[in-house]
């Protein structure tokens, strides 16, 4: 590639790349604003404040939708990687009857809009009693029927005759599994706990449905319902804008590589 080939690129990624984070700059900027400099065409404030951050979390249920997101959103991915995992190596690696149209009537739910499933998930939590509780909020993202195709890819790729060597070394199938098949797939383990997690964490339309109850309100239902309250209280709604980004932050900046590398695996063997 020839030197002004690459500039040309690198200044196109920059432009991009600023487009794409010009709106949380902003969001930020903002959320260190006083009231009356929050429409200031200027992206640094003229006088930093945190008082925004303190309003949010003494005048709301901040605290408590952040804890109920993260509790759902750690049940949740945890309980995916588990199942989702032994599924699909069940698929990969173990014989049984009508493994085929089993999977192939998994993989059929993926052309399932959520948006269809709705009424049928509501309904069911309305005869069990669930609504209104945090099992209302689990129960659809326990298993995921994406998360089985992926892992069934991935321990396709995964040598038979390792395996055959844990069962003569005498580990039973759960010990070869766990042991043995596990490790060799981390790349999409990593992809899907942090897709699983992120999308966990960002869920609305379902959480706006099965709860009602200000106390079991996640992040983003809690949001919503704090921005209407604050009404024109920009610096207060992106203070807390701000507030529910740092756990999306952290997983970024500490698993960023295993983002990059599990997206570039996922499209290889998907």
């Amino acid at each position: 590639m020839r030197r002004s080939t690459k500039v040309i690129a690198y200044i196109v990624l920059a432009v991009v790349g600023f487009i794409m984070i010009f709106p949380f700059l902003w969001m930020l900027s903002t959320s260190l604003k006083t009231g009356v400099d929050i429409y200031s065409p200027s992206i640094i404030p003229k006088k930093i404040t945190f008082n925004n951050y303190v309003r949010v979390i003494e005048n709301s249920n901040f605290l408590l939708w952040f804890k109920n997101s993260l509790v759902v959103a750690v049940i949740t991915t945890v309980s995916v990687l588990f199942f989702d995992t032994l599924v699909g190596y069940s698929f990969a690696k173990l014989p049984f009857k009508g493994k085929t149209p089993l999977f192939i009537l998994i993989l059929s739910t993926l052309m399932i809009p959520t948006e269809m499933l709705i009424i049928p998930w509501y309904m069911m939590c309305n005869s069990y009693g669930w609504l209104n509780s945090y099992w209302s909020l689990l129960f659809p993202g326990l298993t995921s029927a994406f998360g089985i195709f992926l892992m069934r890819q991935f321990f396709m790729g995964v040598p038979d005759d390792v395996l055959e060597a844990a069962r003569i070394d005498g580990l039973n199938e759960f010990g070869i599994f766990l042991i043995t098949a596990v490790p060799m797939v981390k790349p999409a383990l990593s992809a899907l706990g942090i897709f699983t997690f992120l999308g966990n964490w960002n869920a609305f339309l379902w959480p706006v449905i099965a709860v009602d109850q200000p106390n079991i309100y996640t992040l983003p239902v809690g949001l919503a319902l704090f921005s209407g309250e604050s009404y024109n209280q920009w610096d207060l709604v992106m203070a807390a804008a701000s507030l529910a980004t740092i756990p999306v932050l952290i997983v970024f900046f500490f698993f960023q590589k295993q983002i990059i590398e599990g997206i570039h695996m996922t499209g290889l063997k998907a």
